[in-house]
């Protein structure tokens, strides 16, 4: 049966869209799987027991927060604080990342089949779907995945022209990560060399107002910047240097082979060819896509001690799996059977590549920890929660204190975080006086460490008679004997405790020793700490 107007085969039509969904529940049953396969794998993360430490306040505490003090993503720490208030803990936090990955999966099929075709469509949300970004960051219990899908949902709700659920989509993106802006970017763009319309820019200028309070949440973060602290990242700023964290975004996105990544990034080329020739407003918002953060990168880093990586790209995921699917979706229709058969072995080798590296890059989000660290990361957790205080102060979010208080939910929230004085120093003052006694964790496992080892050899800092502590492995737990009472008696015990750390070869005792030496200048002036008394704890 025909369509009078327009000659397509109704019953071929609706053939297409029934595989077409068919494929995509496949897939996304496949992907929902293979999550829940790795979610308790990874080991626990500081970022991850830093969502759920925060979280643990109330809703005005943590909203306050993130906005004012911390910065970052609201929408990712209201989840968080759901979770916490609902009996939850780290698995439920990363359950919330891969329900977002999983959700995701039709989103990239759609937006696929909206700018190409539903086949195209489908072959890019698995290539996406295998990448290491994806992967990881769908179950690790962070905010990329929640980026992901809610930057999916502001895509298509701006093609489909539905301008109310576009800028709803929008906030939710700002909401999400502070890169959202980058989005935001991209899409107005676009909205200015293709829509035209209105009812869009009416929709821009509505998101600017409303999400006043996501703008001045990513000021507040970038402020924070200048810690320069991270895992080592490319600074950017030239052309040169930005090409080169764009290589290693695409490389994450695929395979960092040497070889295969020319081959993938040639690939992509002529997806980007073809996508021109046959739909430029799918090739225009591409570009955009492309072109808005390289520009940014250029003109706004330069000098930044910020370390951007590809995760914070994630957004630009399923328009580079796009690229890949385009061009071996037309290969397979040149001349089948011939050809289609040349297309599935691309497709299952580029497959079989991109989780190959993901294992290669992140081994332990496959394998997990050794079972001996993951011992002895459970016995330091249990020493901490039987002797824990409900006023102990923290330094840092370590994970053994994240399986403290899963075993002990009345597990002090007083944590101060590392390697940013200005937040530290904060976050001391609002710990209410007298205070409860030290707690510090080294890890000797830690990729931060320039010798990474599987024990530690146990040692108290100095006087040793104030302080107490085990050693597992290559976690040691320290803690005062006695309560600290007082701001001053914290910071001498904890530069004591980190010059042990330094001594012991922790690799970011160094960095929470100078946190910690700003700070008491912030709090106490020039004089800092050390000619404070150490009488109360002493007693």
């Amino acid at each position: 049966m025909k369509d009078a107007s327009t000659g397509i085969g109704l019953d071929s039509a609706a053939v297409k869209v029934d595989a077409f969904r068919a494929a995509t529940g496949v897939l996304t049953v496949a992907v929902a799987a293979a999550l829940l396969w790795l979610v308790d794998r990874w080991p626990p993360h500081e970022d991850e027991t830093l969502a759920l430490f925060v979280g643990r306040g109330s809703l005005g505490d943590v909203m306050h927060q993130v906005i004012t003090e911390r910065g970052g993503a609201p929408l990712h720490f209201l989840l968080a604080w759901a979770v916490v208030h609902a009996g939850g803990g780290l698995t439920a936090l990363r359950l919330v990342s891969v329900a977002f990955a999983v959700a995701s999966v039709p989103l990239m099929a759609l937006l696929g089949a909206r700018l190409a075709d539903r086949a195209t469509g489908v072959l890019a949300a698995a290539f996406a779907s295998a990448s290491w970004v994806f992967l990881f960051h769908g179950v690790f219990g962070r905010m990329y995945s929640l980026f992901l899908f809610t930057s999916l949902l502001s895509f298509l709700a701006l093609l489909a022209r539905r301008y109310v659920l576009w800028g709803l989509a929008l906030l939710l993106v700002l909401a999400s990560h502070p890169y959202a802006v980058l989005v935001v970017a991209a899409e107005a763009l676009f909205v200015v060399l293709c829509a035209r319309d209105r009812r869009a820019f009416a929709t821009l200028g509505a998101v600017a107002v409303v999400g006043f309070p996501f703008w001045w949440a990513d000021l507040v973060l970038r402020n924070r910047f200048d810690v320069g602290v991270g895992g080592g990242g490319r600074r950017l700023g030239s052309p040169a240097s930005v090409l080169r964290y764009l290589w290693s975004v695409a490389g994450d996105f695929s395979s960092h082979a040497h070889v295969w990544a020319v081959f993938l990034v040639l690939l992509a080329a002529v997806g980007a060819v073809l996508l021109v020739r046959r739909n430029r407003t799918a090739a225009v918002l591409t570009g955009c896509v492309v072109v808005v953060p390289t520009l940014a990168f250029m003109l706004a880093t330069l000098h930044s001690r910020t370390s951007p990586e590809a995760r914070h790209l994630i957004f630009a995921l399923p328009f580079f799996s796009l690229l890949l699917a385009t061009a071996i979706v037309d290969v397979g229709r040149l001349r089948p059977p011939a050809t289609a058969i040349a297309a599935v072995a691309a497709v299952a080798v580029l497959v079989a590549g991109e989780v190959r590296w993901a294992y290669l890059k992140t081994p332990a989000l496959f394998d997990g920890d050794p079972p001996a660290e993951v011992h002895a990361r459970a016995e330091a957790a249990a020493w901490l929660a039987s002797r824990s205080r409900p006023n102990d102060v923290l330094l840092g979010y370590e994970p053994a204190y994240l399986l403290a208080w899963e075993r002990n939910r009345s597990f002090s929230n007083h944590a101060l975080p590392r390697a940013d004085p200005k937040l530290f120093a904060s976050a001391l003052r609002h710990v209410q006086q007298p205070l409860g006694r030290g707690v510090w964790v080294f890890d000797a496992s830690d990729t931060t460490n320039a010798w990474r080892r599987e024990t530690i050899r146990f040692a108290l800092p100095t006087p040793a008679s104030l302080f107490e502590g085990r050693a597992y492995g290559p976690y040691l737990v320290i803690r005062t004997r006695r309560p600290l009472v007082t701001r001053a008696n914290y910071i001498s015990a904890a530069e004591d405790v980190l010059q042990l750390g330094r001594s012991l070869q922790i690799g970011d005792a160094d960095v929470n020793l100078h946190t910690v030496l700003v700070a008491a200048r912030r709090i106490y002036g020039s004089s800092g700490s050390s000619s404070r008394s150490r009488s109360t704890i002493s007693r």
